[in-house]
């Protein structure tokens, strides 16, 4: 925690004096600045900053660091940079990125940098790139470096030490030698321990880890997290369907992932998107936001129409309209409970068909014994307060219901969101506060109707 904490100061010491020398107009100052930080610690300010101010810092930025700077950006603001930049400078930017991150980075590059970076690549390094945009963003070959170090199973440690001295460059974040046969078929890794603690002349094959883990091309990105934190990984391979080595990934990927991830799960219940800019100018922003805002007034309309039904009980018993709003605050909050468990189990592949049941069941306990508990406080102060023992009864049943749909609907939606193909994250929220709301005000307006009209 103390960590973090410097951490967040540290940040914001940079950020106040990057925006003093800025005023300032001190330019050799914020270079100095910027010159001594990491690609993504400068990355981190300039989403910190808006248009005009980020593109003043920018142009103060070395260009050695404009390439890794770019990959550590998010889309919106890389994008705009990027819009900024000539194609000289967009094809020097290239320059020295490993095929994973440079794969990152093509999508969002003008087809003629494509093309240039393209021609000025060789033959090697332009078949990896190829195979790493052969896949998806979000799967494990698209978060793959194809840059790995391969050694033969028949060969002995020595051999492998002195293999190793020639090469001039070892990939970043090597701490296995991944052990291939004649065809680029994967068979095992050799860890560098392994390597330097045993006798030189014994065999790759005596030594080597057979059973380590070996992630297909094809898997997700989440789950290539997952396997990274149950294993306690800092590399693996990449294969193939057939188990053809493909290349590997890094824990500084896998943390990169679970950032977004992160940032996707807590902005999405607000209906925003990871990528966005924070400093983006207010009419898209403005625009952005407006879509799920019209969702919930629709929503809101709905519920407001369910009131609209009982008008004539409300105008009788101006009570119900005082304590209506408890019952699907309540069931909300409870419901929200629920939905969130959900969603992170759904994300960490922890609820499937075979234990959803038991959860269902779970959920539902846990709600009716929290709705008894807090219906039985909310009677009585409703009770004592306007004098009348029926009204408490009526909003501690109705809050009993209403919590006990909670969860069910809390657990159902991201069910039926995935089903449609529709991000839970993204909707879930909005769904749940019509359900509450609209189950909320028919079941205590409807049961205040019933035995008080």
């Amino acid at each position: 925690m103390t960590e973090t904490a410097d951490t967040l100061t540290t940040s914001s010491r940079r950020l106040q004096s990057l925006t003093q020398a800025l005023d300032s107009g001190a330019a050799s100052q914020i270079s100095k600045l910027l010159s001594s930080l990491h690609p993504a610690e400068i990355a981190d300010l300039l989403e910190s900053f808006p248009h005009g101010p980020r593109e003043v810092l920018w142009d103060l930025v070395s260009p050695d660091d404009h390439g890794e700077t770019l990959v550590h950006l998010n889309d919106e603001v890389r994008v705009g940079l990027i819009d900024e930049m000539n194609a000289d400078d967009l094809v020097a930017a290239t320059n020295g990125l490993d095929t994973d991150d440079l794969a990152d980075l093509f999508e969002d590059l003008p087809d003629a940098v494509v093309r240039e970076v393209l021609r000025s690549m060789d033959k090697q390094n332009r078949e990896r790139l190829v195979a790493v945009l052969h896949y998806q963003e979000d799967t494990a070959g698209g978060l793959m470096n194809v840059d790995t170090v391969t050694i033969r199973a028949d060969v002995t440690l020595d051999v492998v030490l002195r293999y190793l001295r020639l090469h001039i460059n070892v990939p970043d974040n090597t701490d296995n030698l991944i052990v291939v046969d004649r065809d680029d078929n994967y068979k095992g890794v050799l860890s560098l321990t392994t390597l330097l603690t045993n006798d030189p002349e014994l065999l790759v094959a005596k030594v080597m880890t057979r059973d380590s883990v070996a992630i297909t091309a094809a898997t997700p990105d989440t789950e290539v997290a997952r396997l990274f934190e149950t294993h306690d990984l800092l590399s693996a391979p990449v294969i193939s369907e057939t188990g053809k080595l493909l290349g590997r990934i890094t824990i500084d990927d896998v943390v990169d992932v679970i950032r977004e991830d992160a940032d996707h799960s807590l902005l999405s219940l607000a209906g925003l998107d990871e990528e966005d800019d924070t400093f983006a100018p207010i009419i898209k922003s403005a625009g952005r936001r407006a879509v799920w805002l019209g969702i919930n007034l629709a929503t809101a309309f709905l519920a407001s129409w369910v009131i609209g039904l009982f008008q004539a009980t409300l105008e009788q018993i101006v009570a119900l309209a005082v304590l209506m709003p408890i019952v699907a605050s309540m069931g909300g909050v409870a419901g929200s409970q629920t939905l969130i468990i959900v969603i992170r189990g759904l994300a960490l592949g922890q609820i499937c068909s075979t234990n959803a049941r038991w959860l269902m069941y779970k959920e539902l306990a846990v709600s009716a014994l929290n709705g008894i508990a807090w219906a039985m406080v909310v009677a009585v102060i409703a009770a004592t307060w306007f004098q009348d023992r029926t009204i408490g009864i009526i909003i501690g049943a109705a809050l009993i219901i209403n919590l006990i749909i909670a969860a069910l609907a809390g657990l159902s939606i991201p069910f039926l969101l995935k089903t449609m193909k529709i991000d839970p994250a993204h909707a879930g929220t909005v769904v749940l506060t019509t359900v509450t709301d609209v189950v909320g005000f028919m079941v205590f307006l409807g049961l205040g109707t019933i035995f008080l009209i």
